[in-house]
């Protein structure tokens, strides 16, 4: 038999039944219990926390008359003659009779002495399932309630239907969870009283109960009151684990690296342009973190081409001024040596040393970085994850860098925080998130954000064209090429597939070197050594070939100011957030520039309305809202935010706003009550157990 697990220490006594065994609700033996855990849903809790997904309406009708089959339907009916199967695997039929017409109740499989039992010719009954015509008879096959007229409140006039999870049916999950909403105590009110208020949400039990049993299918909607107070509950248990880690990690003593702003002004004094009000404001927010006492967890979030690389280079020149060292940490080499060509003119005209360090250095120019490293001479380090080993030691690191946070690990972010003593870390996306999942992700951070594009930058003509016109497409590029264009042509596979119609970048690049010339074209994929990729990159950066055909290896960070073309082959088949990031390799140049999406007709609803958004709009947080509504959070989270958790009842999309209230309620109760001893305090603890935020409840200091 099913066993509770042990009580976790410390939690509340109250809770106990709804983190015991399932086998404590009635009609849970054994077997189902296994079935249940199996699913994920071995305690009561599990079942208290997994919502209706739909529901049936069964309302009583006078007939079946009244409704337009296929549907639904509930009667109160006189059973007639049964009519036992003429052969075997036949049914039995039972004839009925409504207020107005008769149909036939269809049963396969089923005993005799039952039927007898449940229907009594002569007698009457509710009866409520999917009425269905049959060569224009209405019959019911095997009906969901079977009632006696006395007994009418026993089907509900409007059903929850439950998900099926793990093979366990329906009926059983639903069965449970009413067992558990009686397990559920009374609890303090956690949600502060004005907001409840405000928002019209009942409390905690009453919204568990309205929420297993809705009278309708407004009940079911996401932005019914109940459902909305405990997507909250589970949002506010969440934003208050992640200001709790944040708050910890503010009371760790930080070190203050106050800037003087010489080498930042140096900077800018030599720049071609100003810097747009966005970056001002980024880098005023770094200076002020840096400036104090407290470690700097910042994220600067920053739209392809919105000017992150200036605001980290400012960021690690005040690291510099405070007569520390700075190293900025990219996810590949190729990421590395363009950070290195981008910030080596603006580090000399400040005078600072600027080096790069890749898991490819050794020997004498290796041990000659790490000595300058060492010895206080290089101020900025570039690297990828070569910074990690053990020999690398820097004199005085003040800050860490990390490009691209969604390629490195928490773990690896606190590792290389451990370099220097107390060192600021700031972590750089270009990735848009929308707002609701960046606080998922990133709520235990500042964010800095950056929404708007540098002077200068070429806007991108964005084209849609079906695969049809390839050779059309074809005779474009090669007259581009002879006016000494560049062009970047992307395929969603590396290598033919049986179990695939997609074009691979290897059967691209064979057609295309045949159809432009040999010299022409290179090659860049994911399964390359780094060293070939590398050499490919080389070469297309040089101009020595004019198109490079990629797998979208080429979608972070890459910088080749000359490239002014993106061929996306079955654009249809990538995200609009991945389509964005590709789109953006271009326009970095003076030349007009242009991104050519070519799909596969006839194109899906789903697949036009993504290519339509990008040919739209270029600013990746539109995109990015616009892929949260097409895609859903389950989706985003599942590819590239895949360090997300899920949610057993917010829905981010349909719930728009309740991540922001949660985080700001969060952090406002903490700064209160960062001991959570209040009265809300201890309620807010009950939360977090039921929650199973353990995290939390393990970082509260003791008070």
């Amino acid at each position: 038999m099913s066993t509770a697990p042990p009580p976790a220490k410390g939690r509340p006594e109250a809770l106990f039944p709804l983190f015991g065994s399932v086998t404590a609700l009635p009609g849970i033996g054994p077997k189902l219990s296994r079935q249940l855990e199996a699913a994920g849903l071995g305690r009561p809790r599990d079942l208290l926390l997994t919502l209706p997904g739909s529901g049936v309406d069964r309302t009583r009708r006078r007939s079946i008359r009244e409704v337009v089959p296929p549907c639904t339907v509930t009667v109160e009916v006189r059973v007639g003659p049964h009519q036992p199967p003429r052969a075997k695997g036949k049914p039995w039929r039972i004839l009925v009779e409504d207020a107005e017409t008769s149909f036939t109740l269809v049963y396969f499989r089923a005993g005799a002495d039952q039927l007898q039992k449940i229907l009594p010719t002569g007698q009457r009954r509710l009866v409520s399932g999917r009425v269905e015509l049959f060569d224009g008879i209405g019959q019911m096959v095997h009906p969901d309630h079977v009632q006696p007229p006395e007994r009418a409140e026993a089907i509900p006039l409007f059903e929850p239907v439950y998900p099926q999870i793990g093979g366990v049916p329906p009926r059983m999950i639903a069965r449970g969870a009413r067992g558990a909403i009686d397990l559920a105590p009374d609890m303090a009110e956690w949600i502060d009283l004005p907001l409840r208020e405000r928002e019209g949400w009942p409390g905690w039990k009453e919204a568990v109960t309205a929420a297993h049993a809705p009278e309708g299918a407004a009940d079911l909607s996401p932005s019914a009151p109940a459902r909305l107070r405990l997507a909250y509950d589970e949002l506010l248990a969440h934003q208050i684990t992640l200001a709790l880690a944040r708050a910890t990690r503010r009371r760790a003593r930080g070190r203050a690296s106050p800037g003087d702003g010489r080498l930042v002004r140096r900077m800018l004094e030599a720049l071609p342009y100003a810097p747009t009000g966005a970056q001002d404001r980024a880098i005023a927010e770094i200076g002020a973190d840096m400036a104090s006492d407290q470690r700097m967890n910042r994220l600067l979030q920053g739209d392809v081409g919105a000017g992150k690389t200036l605001v980290a280079m400012a960021a690690l020149l005040t690291a510099v001024e405070a007569g520390g060292q700075g190293v900025l940490m990219a996810p590949t080499e190729i990421l590395v040596r363009q950070h290195l060509e981008g910030l080596r003119p603006l580090a000399e005209a400040t005078g600072v040393r600027i080096a790069g360090l890749t898991g490819r250095d050794s020997g004498a120019d290796r041990a000659a970085t790490l000595a300058a490293l060492a010895s206080g001479e290089i101020g900025i380090l570039i690297g990828t994850h070569a910074v990690f080993q053990k020999d690398v030691v820097f004199q005085d690191l003040r800050l860490a860098i990390i490009d691209e946070q969604h390629r490195f690990g928490v773990a690896q972010r606190m590792e290389l925080g451990a370099k220097g003593a107390a060192a600021d870390v700031l972590v750089m996306t270009a990735t848009p998130i929308p707002r609701s999942l960046s606080l998922t992700q990133y709520g235990d951070m500042d964010v800095s954000l950056l929404d708007e594009k540098p002077p200068g930058r070429q806007p991108i003509h964005t084209a849609l064209a079906s695969t049809e016109r390839l050779d059309e497409v074809l005779a474009n590029l090669r007259r581009a090429l002879q006016e000494g264009g560049q062009a970047y042509w992307v395929c969603p596979l590396v290598e033919d597939s049986e179990t695939s119609d997609l074009i691979s970048a290897e059967a691209r690049f064979r057609t295309l070197r045949q159809a432009l010339g040999e010299q022409a074209v290179g090659l860049v994929h994911g399964q390359m050594t780094p060293a070939e990729k590398d050499a490919a990159m080389a070469r297309f950066v040089a101009g020595e070939t004019q198109v490079l055909v990629a797998t979208t290896v080429i979608e972070v960070g890459v910088n080749v100011p000359a490239a002014s073309i993106m061929v996306i082959e079955r654009a249809e088949t990538f995200g609009l957030a991945q389509l964005h990031q590709l789109r953006g390799r271009v326009g970095r140049g003076s030349k007009k520039s242009t991104c050519l999406l070519l799909y596969q007709a006839p194109l899906g609803e789903t697949g036009r309305r993504r290519l339509e958004v990008l040919r739209e709009t270029e600013d990746g947080f539109r995109i990015s809202e616009e892929d949260l509504a097409m895609r859903g959070a389950g989706d985003m989270i599942g590819t590239a935010q895949s360090g997300l958790p899920r949610f057993r009842i917010a829905d981010l999309e349909r719930q728009p706003g309740l991540m922001a209230l949660a985080q700001s309620d969060a952090r406002a109760l903490l700064e209160r009550d960062p001991t959570l001893s209040s009265d809300r305090g201890r309620a807010v603890r009950m939360l977090l157990w039921l929650m199973e935020q353990d995290q939390a409840i393990r970082l509260i200091s003791v008070g």
